[in-house]
């Protein structure tokens, strides 16, 4: 049984227009109210922001949040605001006129939430001047920056104790989405003046449809995934700022409005681009990691990774950016032997202890595993983070798109290609010598005379790539020259060779099955439970959300996320009255919104 207070859950219908808690939330919600430190890893999409928002409006005081992006603070001092929550922000982008707002509101205390950056927070004549507005909390949120074994490490964070206590703050609660034990052990150590309470959630996403594919022609790979998300948000990650322009110009080619991020672009063109992502439906933003944490947009439906990510967790705080509002979202990760080698160099040429880069090497280790894995793809990913889950039945390989054989003879004829051709070339070279093709090259070495030339000749070219990635991904191979490149064996993969150990690898079939999808309009998909006439008025909402948006000048889905209007194209509430039941209406944007959209129901267009 809760010991929330009734109010708690009359603001959570009337403020928010939610009807119930998400898992997890209450349990965080009353160790927050108890006064003590808490840190909370939550996955992206559970609804973290609640956590502290909620306290805010229960008891009196200041909560400060900090926040890493100006972007975030924006979108979310926005949304508040929508909800008639009092909410600013302190930031560089802030207009004279918007920070003395923020002051005077701090001054007649009717501000509940001042937004800021750890960066501004460190400033001593600000500290002071917030001491005096009496703050009650500090909520860190994306607080797995803090640590150096974190994905986003931002040596600012590092400040926030000293602010907190320079304020004789209270109370400091922190959030994150990911963050493994060594990463929970220093945020603690580094936030707090005492042990937190600490939650750790389930970090199971089953609204995310997960999939990975070897690379084999990454353009037509991602435009037949595409086909699939026609008009629909979405993020495909890039390794370089070069990759994103040409991705975003290759994009808007073939149709599809698109715009590129990095963090070489023009600042006022990255905040132009930026915006309209999230502005408006429909928009595909190629991108470096840079375009990460200020991604507050509810309904991204899918994200690509066009290149191999950095790491699991930056893996699962990427592919995390699609489906927070609930509903069904599509991921898929391309990955080939060049990235692994690429990863691997980096961290060989990191300036760093090597105990820490024997830790990252194997943090590389379990992306590579995940890459080429042969079961569950969520079982994998879940036990890295130390959770157990059955098969989860959705993802490429529950769904029969990747069969596994022993692919010990196999294995044992790259390896003896790889030891035969003096254990420094490349795939390249070594599908060559496999499959017999006399290149110059091969011919130069005289490795057209070796007894394993042509032994690999009844496979394609593709398959031995294949089977050296997954030798490589399974650490029976080993970067022979961090400046050259090319493949040595490890101990592993002398004990394959020499038949000691054997080992099984994934076949992917020539075409995988495609799941089955209902099409309507331009090639869009139905969102999930409406049929042809519902997905019309669907759709028709979604033109005033953008009427309305541009008007305001604030995010579509500031006014309502998608999974409102699913909710009002299926229940078509024919009051006011009904309509303050649908998900995600609460008072403020009853008054403010429900007659426009009462009137698209009423009329279905």
């Amino acid at each position: 049984m809760s010991a929330l207070p009734s109010q708690a859950y009359a603001l959570l219908k009337t403020v928010f227009g939610y009807d119930s808690f998400r898992p997890g939330q209450e349990e965080v919600i009353e160790s927050v109210l108890d006064g003590g430190p808490v840190l909370a890893v939550m996955p992206t999409g559970s609804g973290k922001s609640i956590c502290y928002q909620l306290p805010a409006l229960l008891d009196d005081g200041l909560t400060i949040v900090v926040s890493p992006l100006i972007a975030l603070m924006r979108d979310q001092v926005q949304q508040l605001i929508s909800l008639g929550v009092g909410a600013g922000s302190l930031n560089s982008s802030n207009t004279p006129h918007e920070t003395d707002a923020v002051w005077s509101a701090l001054k007649a205390g009717t501000l509940r939430l001042l937004f800021i950056s750890p960066e501004r927070l460190a400033m001593d004549g600000l500290q002071g001047a917030l001491a005096r507005a009496g703050v009650k909390r500090v909520a860190i949120d994306e607080a797995h920056c803090v640590s150096e074994w974190g994905h986003d490490f931002r040596p600012e964070y590092r400040q926030i104790r000293t602010a907190v206590e320079a304020m004789g703050v209270g109370q400091v609660i922190a959030f994150t989405a990911t963050a493994d034990r060594n990463t929970r052990r220093d945020i603690a150590e580094r936030l707090f003046d005492r042990s937190p309470t600490v939650f750790v959630h389930s970090f199971d996403r089953p609204n995310l449809d997960l999939r990975f594919a070897p690379k084999d022609q990454p353009r037509k790979q991602i435009e037949a995934f595409l086909k699939s998300h026609r008009e629909q948000s979405g993020i495909i990650y890039c390794a370089s700022r070069d990759r994103t322009e040409k991705m975003a110009e290759w994009l808007q080619q073939s149709g599809i409005e698109s715009v590129a991020y990095h963090a070489g672009m023009d600042a006022g063109q990255r905040a132009r681009n930026q915006d309209r992502f999230l502005q408006e439906d429909g928009i595909v933003v190629a991108a470096t990691i840079a375009f990460g944490m200020g991604i507050n947009k509810p309904d991204v439906r899918f994200v690509v990774h066009a290149d191999m990510p950095g790491s699991v967790e930056a893996y699962y705080q990427e592919i995390g950016r699609a489906g927070r509002d609930g509903l069904p979202a599509a991921t898929l990760t391309l990955f080939g032997v060049e990235d692994m080698a690429l990863r691997r160099r980096q961290i060989a040429e990191k300036q760093i202890s090597e105990d820490r880069r024997r830790i990252e090497h194997a943090r590389f280790g379990r992306l590579a595993m995940l890459c080429e894995a042969a079961s569950c793809r969520r079982q994998v990913l879940l036990s890295y983070f130390d959770e157990q889950a059955p098969a989860c039945g959705r993802c490429d390989i529950c769904r029969g798109e990747v069969s596994l054989y022993d692919g010990t003879v196999d294995a044992q004829k790259a390896l003896s290609a790889v030891y035969r051709t003096g254990q420094r070339f490349g795939a390249s070279y070594l599908t060559d010598v496999l499959m017999g093709i006399e290149s110059d090259s091969v011919v130069r070495n005289g490795h057209q005379t070796i007894k394993t030339f042509g032994v690999g000749a009844d496979r394609p070219r593709n398959e031995w790539t294949g089977i050296i990635r997954q030798l490589f991904a399974a650490d029976a191979l080993e970067t022979a020259s961090e400046e050259h490149g090319g493949f040595k064996l490890s101990a592993k993969g002398e004990a394959i060779l020499l038949g000691q150990e054997s080992i099984q690898l994934r076949k992917d079939p020539p075409k995988a099955p495609k799941p089955a999808r209902s099409k309507v309009g331009k090639g869009q998909d139905a969102p999930e439970g409406l049929d042809e006439d519902d997905t019309k008025l669907f759709n028709a909402l979604r033109r005033k959300r953008l009427e309305l948006a541009r008007e305001e000048g604030v995010a579509a889905y500031v006014v309502f996320a998608d999974r409102t209007l699913i909710e009002l194209a299926r229940e078509r509430p024919l009051s006011l009255r009904e309509m303050a039941g649908i998900y995600g209406i609460g008072t403020a944007k009853l008054e403010r919104y429900g007659e426009a959209f009462l009137e698209v129901v009423l009329s279905g267009e």
